[in-house]
């Protein structure tokens, strides 16, 4: 039976080395996709820059046209496959379209640097390391991850909620065959805390 009534020192969760450091990381990268592109604009000119940007705008969006085309053949092939009672079995040209689409994403956004880690991302054997590096990770993560049901994962997040408040009502079933009048209609007293 829960009471209601508060832990003395409940325990805050640490904050991962993520959320600590990614705002500081994308805060920098920002100053320095700015700063590459005033130095270009300053070797060169702003017309250059305007140029390169577009330039990143058109290829990025070709790349993803092209691998959203790719993924969606794939599947729809897959699905043939499946409807006609054959087994498929994976394809190896097929594991990168996750990748290109970042890729292309990256070339799109503006700044030299996001260009020249989608272009990076657009090679086949870095599709390949990338690829394998995050399967390797997923999986390890996985296993670390602790054994349940789905059901305990909410269970343990209600019962660990930081205010502990406990808000108490009853429930209240129409159910079918039952007169409306056989329920009261006046005001319901206050709830107690």
């Amino acid at each position: 039976m829960t009471t209601g009534a508060q832990t003395s020192n409940p325990a805050r969760p640490r904050r991962s080395r993520l959320r600590t450091f990614l705002p500081l990381g994308v805060a920098a990268w920002l100053v320095l996709e700015i700063w590459l592109l005033t130095v270009v604009a300053g070797v060169s000119n702003g017309l250059v820059v305007l140029l390169v940007l577009l330039a990143g705008l058109a290829l990025g969006s070709v790349v993803i046209k092209r691998a959203g085309r790719r993924a969606f053949k794939s599947l729809t092939e897959t699905l043939q496959q499946q409807q006609n009672g054959v087994l498929t079995e994976p394809r190896p040209n097929s594991e990168g379209n996750g990748l290109m689409m970042l890729g292309g994403l990256l070339l799109i956004i503006p700044g030299l640097i996001s260009d020249a880690v989608g272009l990076l991302l657009l090679v086949p054997p870095v599709q390949k390391a990338v690829s394998r590096y995050a399967e390797r990770t997923l999986e390890h993560k996985l296993r670390e991850a602790a054994r349940g049901s789905l059901g305990d994962a909410f269970q343990q997040a209600r019962i660990h909620r930081p205010d502990g408040k406990v808000v108490q009502g009853e429930v209240i079933r129409d159910e079918p065959g039952a007169a409306p009048d056989d329920f009261p209609q006046g005001p319901r007293p206050p709830l107690s805390r």
